[in-house]
Formats: C-alpha cells, sequence, structure tokens
C-alpha cells in the first residue's frame, strides 16, 4: 500500500510556467503522507499535471517505484497508485495476449496497462483495492479510480487557481497553496450528526470531496466528468441452499487465497471468532502445504482480565478463543494488550492520523496494535465485512431498526444535541441532518421487485450498512494500519462474495435464527464447531475504569482552557457535566460499544482537529 497525490490544470503547463515550485508542491503533499509509503518517494511532473508517491513495497520490492511511466503508440501513460490486486496473474496473461510487454512483477504495471488497453472500462477487469490515477497523453485527461467498495482512500479538491487536487488523505490537500481547512453548517453536521462515520463522497471540510466507493473521475480539457462504474444489483437467488453454502465457501477460500500473495512478512489478525478464525484456518492450511507455519495476533487490553463483564453485545471475551484456534492450526500467535495509558495518549494522535475524530479508544487502541504488528508484518489480513454483509449485527433483528427512519448504529443523537450551545444547535439542527442524509442514501438502496416488504426493507438496513457503516470501518482499518505501515487485507470485502451474498434470502442467511448461518455452515470442516459456532464478539474494547478516568481528565482541562476551539461550539458547562457524569454502559452512541467514554474521547478528538487545522467557519 502506499500514498497518492498530484493536481491537474490543463490551462497551465507546469514545465514552463513554474516546475521548481509544482515539484516542490507535489513532494510536500507525499512526504506529509510519509507514514502510507515509507519505503520510496517519487514525484513526476507533466505539463498539465503533477504525480507524486510514498511506497510501501509489497510486491516486487525492486521494480514497483512509482509514478511509473509507459509509452503506448507514441502516447506516455503515467500511474501513481495506492492498492493491491488479486487476480493480477490472470489479468498479466490475458494483457501479454493482446502484445504488452511487462517490465517488472509489480501489480502497478498491470492497471497501467488495463487502463491503457481498456480506458475508463478498466476498473470493470480489477479484482482488488485501489485507487489511482493516469495521467493520458492520447486523451489529454487524468482518469482517477477508487475501488468497489472504498477500502482505499481518495479526496480531492478545486484550488483557487484553478487546479484539481487529489490525496489519499485530507492532510495533503491542505499542502496545495490556498486550499484551507473551512467549515460550513454541513461540515459541522457531519461532524455532530453522522461522526466518526461519514456521508459518501463528503470531505467534513468545505470544498473537500472524496471520489465515492466504485466511481472514477476524469480531469480534462472540458472540464471533470464522474461517474459511477460499480454497484450492488438486486435480484432472484436461484440456487439451492446446498449450492449456495457451497458457493459462499469456494469464494471465500479463493478470496483468502489470492489475498496472501506478498514478498514481505504476511500474517492474520486472531480473535477466536468465526470471520477471522475463518481466514487464519484458511491461511494456515495454505502455509502448511509449503512447509511454513503462519504467524497470528490479537488484541486486548490492560486489566481486562479483572474488569470485563460479559453483555449482550459482547457475550464473552476473545481470551478462551484465540489459543483454541492457535492451537487447532498451529499458529505462531502473538497476543497484544494495550496500556490504558496509551489509549488517552494516543487519542491526539489517531485522530490526527484521520483527519477528523474517530472512534476514540477504538481508534487510538488500533493505532497501537498496528505499530506492534509492524515491527515483525508489513501485511496482515481482517475479518472486516463479514457482519456487514452477512447480516452480523443485532439491527438486522432489531425491530426498531426496521420501524425506526434513522441510522441503526446512532438512533440516539441527543447527548450531541445537549452538548451544543443553543444558538448552535438551533443553527445546525442536526436531527434534520442526519434524517436526510439516511434518507438519500435509503433512496439509492437497489430494488427487487419480488422482495416481500420485510425482505425489502431488510435490503435497506443491509445497504445502510455497506455503504455508510462498513465504509466507516474500513476508513479507520486503513488509516490506522497505514499510518503504522502496515498493509491491512479484506477478503470479505472481495467484490464477488459480496454482490453474491447480497442476493441470498434471509432465510437462508438467519436459517433456525443463527446469525449468518450461510458463513457458519460454509465453515463446517474448516473450523472446530465450537469456535464455528460462537456468538458474535466485536472488536474488544477496555472495561479497565482508568480509561474513563483519564479520558475525563482529559476533557475537564478542555472545559477549564479559555483557548480550547471546542468551547466555540459546545457549552463549557455541559462540557463539564459530560466529564463528571456517571454513564449508562448499555446505551451506546455509537455503533454497540462506544458509550459515555467513547463520547468524551470523541469530543477529545474534536478539540484535536479543531485545534490542529483551526478551520474557518464559513
Amino acid at each position: 500500500m502506499c500514498s497518492i497525490s498530484g493536481f491537474i490544470n490543463f490551462k497551465d503547463n507546469y514545465l514552463k510556467t513554474s516546475p521548481e515550485r509544482c515539484h516542490a508542491v507535489a513532494s510536500d503533499m507525499a512526504y506529509i503522507q510519509r507514514h502510507r509509503g515509507p519505503d520510496a518517494q517519487g514525484v513526476w511532473l507533466g505539463e498539465h499535471a503533477a504525480f507524486s508517491h510514498r511506497r510501501l513495497a509489497v510486491i516486487d520490492i525492486e521494480g514497483g517505484r512509482q509514478p511509473m511511466k509507459r509509452t503506448e503508440q507514441g502516447y506516455d501513460f503515467i500511474i501513481t497508485y495506492n492498492g493491491e490486486l488479486y487476480n493480477a496473474p490472470e489479468l498479466k496473461k490475458k494483457l501479454e495476449g493482446f502484445g504488452y510487454t511487462f517490465m517488472t512483477a509489480s501489480d502497478t504495471e498491470i492497471v497501467l496497462y488495463t487502463y491503457i488497453h481498456y480506458g475508463k472500462a478498466c476498473a470493470d477487469y480489477l479484482n482488488g483495492i485501489y485507487a489511482f490515477a493516469v495521467y493520458d497523453t492520447m486523451r489529454q485527461r487524468v482518469f482517477l479510480c477508487r475501488d468497489r467498495f472504498g477500502v482505499k482512500p481518495l479526496f480531492y479538491t478545486s484550488a483557487p487557481d484553478g487546479a484539481i487536487v487529489f490525496a489519499s488523505e485530507i492532510k495533503a490537500l491542505f499542502k496545495y497553496p490556498g486550499v484551507t481547512p473551512k467549515l460550513d453548517r454541513s461540515g459541522l453536521c457531519e461532524l455532530f450528526a453522522i461522526s466518526p462515520a461519514r456521508t459518501q463522497g463528503c470531505g467534513v471540510f468545505k470544498d473537500i470531496y472524496e471520489l465515492c466507493p466504485g466511481e472514477f473521475m476524469t480531469v480534462g480539457r472540458l472540464g471533470i466528468l464522474k461517474k459511477k462504474y460499480y454497484s450492488l444489483k438486486s435480484m432472484a437467488h436461484t440456487d439451492s441452499y446446498g449450492d449456495t453454502i457451497e458457493h459462499v465457501r469456494s469464494l471465500v477460500i479463493d478470496a483468502v487465497k489470492r489475498q496472501l500473495v506478498s514478498d514481505v512478512p504476511i500474517g492474520t489478525l486472531l480473535s477466536g471468532g468465526l470471520d477471522s478464525s475463518i481466514i487464519t484456518a484458511i491461511a494456515a492450511n495454505e502455509f502448511k502445504k509449503d512447509g511454513r507455519q503462519l504467524d497470528t495476533y490479537s488484541f486486548d487490553y490492560e486489566g481486562n482480565d479483572k474488569y470485563f463483564h460479559p453483555s449482550s453485545f459482547q457475550p464473552d471475551s476473545d481470551t478462551q478463543w484465540v489459543p483454541k484456534m492457535s492451537g487447532a492450526f498451529n499458529t505462531n500467535h502473538t497476543y497484544l494488550s494495550c496500556p490504558n495509558s496509551v489509549l488517552t495518549e494516543l487519542l491526539d494522535e489517531a485522530a490526527l492520523v484521520k483527519d477528523l475524530p474517530g472512534m476514540a479508544d477504538c481508534d487510538s487502541s488500533l493505532l497501537y496494535f498496528c505499530r506492534e504488528i509492524k515491527k515483525n508484518h508489513t501485511v496482515i489480513l481482517s475479518g472486516e465485512c463479514s457482519d456487514e454483509i452477512f447480516g452480523g449485527y443485532p439491527w438486522f433483528r432489531d425491530e426498531r431498526a426496521f420501524v425506526s427512519r434513522s441510522f441503526p448504529w446512532c438512533y440516539d443523537l441527543s447527548m450531541r444535541e445537549y452538548i451544543l450551545k443553543d444558538k448552535v444547535r438551533d443553527t445546525l439542527n442536526i436531527g434534520s441532518y442526519s434524517r436526510e442524509r439516511y434518507e438519500e442514501l435509503v433512496s439509492d438502496a437497489p430494488r427487487f421487485d419480488g422482495d416481500t416488504n420485510e425482505e425489502a426493507r431488510r435490503r435497506e438496513i443491509a445497504y445502510l450498512n455497506i455503504m455508510q457503516f462498513m465504509t466507516n470501518l474500513l476508513d479507520r482499518k486503513d488509516r490506522m494500519s497505514m499510518a503504522s505501515g502496515l498493509e491491512v487485507r479484506v477478503p470479505f470485502c472481495d467484490h464477488r462474495l459480496v454482490e453474491y451474498v447480497w442476493n441470498i434470502p434471509w432465510e437462508m442467511k438467519n436459517k433456525n435464527n443463527v446469525s449468518k448461518n450461510v458463513l457458519r455452515e460454509a465453515a463446517k470442516g474448516i473450523l472446530p464447531e465450537d469456535v464455528r459456532l460462537r456468538k458474535k464478539s466485536p472488536y474488544p474494547k477496555t472495561h479497565n475504569p482508568i480509561y474513563e478516568s483519564d479520558v475525563k481528565k482529559k476533557l475537564s482541562a478542555i472545559a477549564d482552557d479559555s483557548n480550547s476551539p471546542l468551547l466555540a461550539l459546545c457549552e463549557r458547562s455541559r462540557i463539564r457535566e459530560i466529564a463528571n457524569g456517571i454513564f449508562d454502559y448499555g446505551k451506546p452512541f455509537f455503533g454497540q460499544l462506544m458509550a459515555g467514554p467513547q463520547f468524551i474521547g470523541f469530543l477529545v478528538q474534536l478539540n484535536t482537529i479543531l485545534k490542529h487545522y483551526n478551520p474557518r467557519i464559513v
């Protein structure tokens, strides 16, 4: 994985007017994203575009340097690419059949030649996670593209001088002259109504946008054109129950196998839950064929052995399940425990990594864990996306989700509204904003005339999960891992698997009222039975009261500092009240486990972002 950045202006000639300045700006944009690519930096400057790149070398360590240029029929094509291609061998063979000659073993070259051959249709042939830009001298345009489900990020904006500026992370856009952080009503509503998720395509800061998952964009002499090249399609599922299980099994196995290709050390995350366990089992069996032992990692927190208490959302601890899986598949396992001090110490850094407030201690702990993993590994496979596509979250069964016209992971905005100053609350009206964003997203859900009313509504809930909740978790995993120079791959996000499972009816997915039944059935013979049937348990969190005490102190300090930017938006007395409050842990403010202490951590992160970027409120 890597970072990409650059800028485009067909009304300027960078080689004539300001080559040194443009080269310096492109270099600055790359350097501020150096955490994403610690191995190398490259800059390319053309007449109307400048590309820069930071590389995390995973495939073809020597040959994959970027930006990469190839010449066909007298025209130059230059690419800056962030991603991994999982159908590289087949696609390379196909392109060689068309007469293309490859100089490297890098998937970057394959993506570039796929664009050269297929043009704007190139993404139809890619199986992977990616964000890339190609400068096309033949068609006089720059082509930008993002993977189907938004695993890899790509932000852009229009600069005052007319240039279109793009980058993997928002912070790099602000390195371009004249692009400055601003917040308007929509941005503030995103922060208080939607965050730590984001509306697709929204960069929160005014005039900052994100290319949506499954979109491409061209920038040429006639302007900008954006188009959706991929979307889920709803249709009848005609496979029998038995055939469905077999097909899911083959898709999962194939997705995992494809994602094990790496020229650097690779391992898996292992919680002992269904999703991470099936990935680990398949990977371990593949490694065993070559006489290798798979490396695995699990996460926990200091003091959880004493303070953990089961709940409906988190029925048991991972600690009893991890050794069972590691022993069954003979993995070389590493237990990582996050010190409570780190959870608060890294809150600010995790926010700056993301450029926005995030999931509080979930982010800071993940940042810590990724840095620990990076000491020995560069690539890790993880189980994200399974719950969204197989219906594992409680709101797939919760009656409230079927009747409420609101995001099921964020029903209650009362705490968010309460913290605001009265005038700010009345101006923003975050409840109205949240409903508008909800209805917009639901209206895009692909319909199928054969659905019952209940199935149609459940399909809407699934679409909400895939298009917003899942992209939020993918965004979090990308930022925290790439800030550590660690590449995380997500086999359950393979588009072939997602689009097949999308149309499997609920009576199969939830047969006999068994959550994620189809995946559990597909795991028969792969996993130990008790692991296969283990109830869902989400990403772990600390139950140690030390964290709550520490994060309350941080919020109190913010309230006591008259220069805290959060005080311009939030009522000081209410901040203090929350900092001194006692919380109902059964009432999350976001997701399944993020309750009062996580809301405090979120406010701390929001203050950090406002202080660091000092955005102008417009």
